[in-house]
């Protein structure tokens, strides 16, 4: 009988580990494929084999040297400083927000989180071409600036998740403190924020990770200025009719760079995630 029931764990373990392993697969061959499509020689967008015939690193060099008509490095740095400054003030907003809304009780605090849940359902590329009305009005459009009023504007909406997070935290630490003589103030920055190092590690990696790879406001705003292009957009120029069998395994090459940041940020801060995680909220 035992024997029976330990085959039967072993054959269904078996099935989802074979499941597994195939999912695995599925999800790593377009990665590889396009690793291998920036190390290939031959030009064109469509081959009729996998593996290149033959390897450059010529790809990755004109990428940074070839910048007449793809100015990449430019569109690199671009994206990185609107990403990081994006990150930093929704980070804030988030995180302020959501205490608020957590700790705090006034008068029509529900109907509010209520209404900025409800606005938070709807996709922000439905009012782009208000918001670009708006940003035209003040003068901002074509601009950097403008990208990070716009990523960072509608940061408080995504408040629900830290809220969450913080509603864990047992008030009669707060009130304990305030017997110390703390501060809102000072309960938010030398407390709370300690002890909730998962969501601000969470909310750190969506809202660089949003600006990062957006291509629908910044074609909207940006239109033609083509120095203020993010990488998002300025690669997006390469898949032209005119200029797709030429730079397409530049392309290739330009679209795995603009990942390694992004995989370099989740690794590094993915042991802070997980350890606050195992540890808990609060201990003892």
């Amino acid at each position: 009988m035992m024997k029976n029931m330990k085959s039967r764990e072993r054959f269904s373990n078996g099935i989802i580990y074979a499941i597994l392993s195939f999912l695995s697969f599925v999800w790593i061959l377009p990665i590889v494929w396009l690793i291998l499509v920036s190390f290939r020689e031959e030009p064109g967008a469509y081959t009729a084999y996998i593996f290149p015939k033959s390897y450059t690193l010529n790809n990755y060099l004109l990428l940074f040297t070839d910048t007449k008509l793809f100015n990449y490095p430019r569109w690199f740095m671009n994206t990185l400083i609107v990403a990081i400054v994006t990150c930093a003030v929704s980070t804030i907003i988030v995180l302020l927000t959501s205490y608020a809304l957590s700790r705090l009780r006034f008068k029509l605090r529900k109907p509010m989180m209520n209404v900025a849940l409800v606005l938070g359902m709807f996709p922000g590329f439905m009012s782009m071409i208000a918001v670009y009305h708006i940003l035209k009005a003040f003068s901002l459009t074509q601009s950097l600036f403008a990208l990070v009023l716009v990523y960072s504007g509608g940061a408080a909406l995504g408040y629900y998740i830290s809220k969450g997070f913080f509603d864990t935290i047992p008030k009669s630490i707060d009130e304990s403190a305030m017997l110390d003589g703390a501060s809102k103030n000072t309960i938010f920055w030398k407390i709370t924020l300690p002890l909730s190092k998962p969501i601000v590690v969470y909310t750190i990696l969506t809202s660089f990770i949003a600006p990062w790879m957006d291509f629908i406001f910044v074609s909207v705003i940006m239109k033609d200025n083509y120095e203020n292009y993010t990488v998002a957009l300025g690669l997006f120029q390469m898949l032209s009719r005119e200029n797709i069998y030429q730079y397409f395994t530049r392309f290739a090459a330009g679209a795995v760079l603009i990942a390694i940041p992004i995989t370099l940020l989740f690794i590094y801060m993915q042991k802070y995630y997980i350890s606050g995680i195992t540890g808990g909220s609060v201990k003892g």
